[in-house]
């Protein structure tokens, strides 16, 4: 009997596969670049095909973390021209399992499980135990969670706070903004903070026309300009995750996702990022005791998927020590 569950982190650039058993650790992890496949059946058959025969027919079940809304029977990532149904998608592979969930939900899933390596502290702060945390960070989108306790429970809530308005609070951010609004018509939170959105800082302040990997590269060499766009960046960025934290009030701690944040994780500490975050009056005091985390683990959207890969594969696993019962 099938007793494996296919978890997958898929990005609009690239995506993360893995095994996972009953004890919810991926395994076997497989990385793959969007760009080589049409769609996601396609993706997903070539992994397995890597897996070879004996892992394919391990496998009963999948729980895909994608990077866009998946709360209905069809899920669509938000940057790339990629869909499935659920019930298709569960009938072509013969899953007897299946579940889809928002990336940043899967990444919240994983937020316990993440270990003091796994993450770089920024500023102080101590968590309030049992307060609610918010996920949130930059990648080929602006991904949100929230992660609440309710009894001896912790509940995922998602949303596309990536799609909200973006607004200016100074005259540099109000040039870019109006920048922007020509290029993009109404300006959105992951217009800015993206990888794309860090690019477009740059070509904004500075007319050099980078990717976001040459920005941050150019930065760690100490070229001044793009160490100038990387702290712009990191001070919308601090600012509209303390906006965040108020909504939800995250007292539990915030949670910085997305392989931008990682990106920039050696700048954060000497950037606006802490000042911007707090910068809320009234309520300054409240951020300053919250925590921020950058998460800095390799493939921390698989440590979620594993978590509730786990509980599909303890399903199975019971199914198959079931004993037979007999009719007489």
């Amino acid at each position: 009997m099938p007793h494996l569950i296919l978890i997958a982190d898929i990005g609009g650039t690239s995506s993360r596969l893995a095994l996972v058993g009953a004890d919810g650790a991926p395994r076997d992890i497989q990385i793959h670049r969007n760009d080589d496949f049409a769609g996601f059946k396609e993706m997903i058959e070539a992994d397995l095909g890597q897996r070879g025969p004996a892992a394919r027919a391990s496998v009963g079940g999948a729980v895909l973390a994608v990077a866009g809304p998946a709360d209905g029977e069809t899920v669509k990532l938000t940057n790339r021209d990629w869909a499935f149904g659920k019930r298709d998608m569960r009938r072509h592979f013969g899953w007897q399992k299946f579940a889809a969930v928002n990336d940043f939900e899967a990444l919240a899933h994983g937020v316990p499980a993440l270990g003091a390596g796994d993450l770089i502290a920024v500023g102080g702060g101590v968590a309030m135990e049992g307060a609610p945390m918010l996920i949130c960070g930059p990648g080929t989108g602006f991904g949100v969670a929230g992660l609440v306790r309710s009894g001896r429970q912790r509940i995922v809530v998602t949303g596309e706070g990536g799609r909200a308005r973006l607004g200016a609070v100074s005259t540099e951010e109000a040039r870019l903004v109006a920048h922007m609004q020509e290029e993009l018509g109404p300006v959105v939170v992951e217009h800015a903070l993206s990888g794309s959105g860090l690019a477009r800082i740059h070509r904004i302040l500075s007319g050099a026309p980078l990717s976001p990997e040459a920005v941050i590269a150019a930065a760690t060499r100490g070229e001044s300009a793009a160490r100038a766009s990387c702290d712009v960046f990191l001070r919308l960025f601090g600012r509209i995750a303390g906006d965040l934290a108020l909504t939800l009030n995250a007292r539990g701690g915030v949670f910085l996702g997305g392989g931008v944040s990682a990106g920039l994780a050696p700048f954060f500490n000497d950037s606006p990022f802490r000042e911007a975050f707090e910068e809320h009056p009234p309520h300054q005091a409240r951020l300053v005791e919250t925590p921020v985390h950058i998460i800095v683990h390799p493939t921390p959207g698989l440590i979620g998927c594993g978590q509730l890969g786990g509980r599909m594969a303890k399903t199975l696993v019971a199914k198959t020590l079931r004993p037979n019962l007999h009719v007489v």
